[in-house]
């Protein structure tokens, strides 16, 4: 029997305290992918969510998984046992991580459920604290999760509910193996979502071997840019990208400009050339102190600076919600890697433009874009 995606919130089977916080903060309609994915999940049915960026994957999860514990609660099976949560979340980065706690606690206000948070970045002992005495949820990132693992400070028994988001973005060789353990670590019988903006194949022999259970769920939107997208591509002539770059600075833009390069290189030199214009800044790339790379995130999420030059690392997952420009300076070669750079503008329904500065190396992917 066909399911019929729910209009709104409303229509879902959620408890009145979860429905009373999205009413709250003006939550009414579902997105594509929450539509499709909420029903399975209130059902308790594993599957594999994969939607374009900035369609509201974290509160597909966000809701089942505090729904489920809050009825458990609620029939008398609170958590007691320090240490032992009931839902994982994995997130690669600790960006990431911070988001999806974000997120959750925008709902724990009525639930009373506690939500901790271990993440790449702070200390052991940092996260040592984070995990003590009894709490429902934890949001970690891979790396620190198995750290605690092998202390034997965390405990994985009584998981009901294990979520990998962005998995696309944990394909390093040792992230496998490393789902792997975490899943094994938890009972056979929770249920499990992994959502994701692509489909590389790497995921795919995740699924096939780990989560055979799994129903795999596309929005109509996976692997194209979103309707709200304005797209401009400007012809580059013997590598002289700057004079693009003053001019596209000299026009009117609402909300923060993202920059995008492929190499560590490529982010010092458009850093250069932003000095030389006297425009302020940040940079948001690997190899740099994290700290500083926090702060710099910071600034440009707050609007203190209009402007961030990044690598990729900037391309997956982080939600600002200001940015209305994406600068595409050195297109990537890949279509994925594009899809999520432009992922972070046009967000939610709201509008956005990017800009590709465009030259003859780029004809394989701007003909894959011409097909999406």
């Amino acid at each position: 029997m066909t399911e019929t995606p729910p209009r709104t919130f409303a229509d879902l089977p959620l408890l009145a305290s979860l429905q009373a916080s999205l009413l709250t903060q003006g939550i009414t309609t579902p997105t594509e992918i929450q539509r499709r994915t909420l029903p399975a999940l209130l059902d308790g049915r594993s599957l594999v969510g994969v939607a374009e960026t900035g369609s509201g994957k974290t509160l597909a999860f966000v809701l089942p998984i505090l729904h489920l514990l809050k009825t458990l609660e609620d029939a008398g099976e609170p958590v007691s046992q320090t240490a032992k949560p009931r839902a994982v979340v994995i997130a690669p980065t600790r960006e990431l991580g911070e988001q999806v706690t974000r997120v959750f606690k925008l709902f724990t206000h009525t639930t009373r459920l506690r939500v901790r948070s271990v993440l790449g970045g702070s200390t052991m002992e940092v996260a040592r604290r984070n995990i003590e005495g009894p709490f429902e949820v934890l949001v970690a990132t891979p790396g620190r999760l198995l750290k605690l693992l092998d202390r034997a400070l965390i405990d994985l028994d009584d998981v009901r509910f294990l979520v990998f988001d962005e998995v696309d973005q944990m394909l390093d060789p040792g992230f496998l193996p490393d789902a792997e353990r975490i899943t094994t670590m938890c009972p056979p019988t929770r249920q499990i979502a992994l959502f994701s903006a692509t489909l590389p194949a790497a995921v795919q022999t995740l699924i096939g071997k780990r989560f055979t259970d799994a129903e795999v769920v596309r929005s109509t939107g996976s692997q194209r840019v979103v309707a709200s997208l304005s797209t401009v591509n400007r012809t580059v002539i013997d590598g002289k990208r700057e004079p693009h770059l003053r001019a596209l600075l000299a026009e009117p833009v609402t909300g923060g400009t993202l920059i995008f390069v492929n190499t560590r290189e490529q982010c010092d030199k458009v850093a250069a050339a932003l000095e030389a214009l006297g425009r302020p800044f940040v940079l948001y790339r690997g190899e740099m102190d994290k700290v500083e790379r926090r702060a710099n995130l910071r600034a440009f999420r707050d609007g203190t600076v209009g402007l961030l030059v990044s690598t990729d690392l900037a391309a997956r997952g982080l939600d600002v919600p200001h940015v209305g420009r994406v600068i595409n300076y050195h297109l990537p070669q890949n279509l994925d890697h594009y899809l999520h750079r432009v992922g972070r503008t046009a967000r939610a329904g709201r509008s956005g433009v990017v800009v590709n500065l465009v030259t003859e190396r780029d004809a394989p992917l701007m003909q894959k874009l011409a097909q999406t």
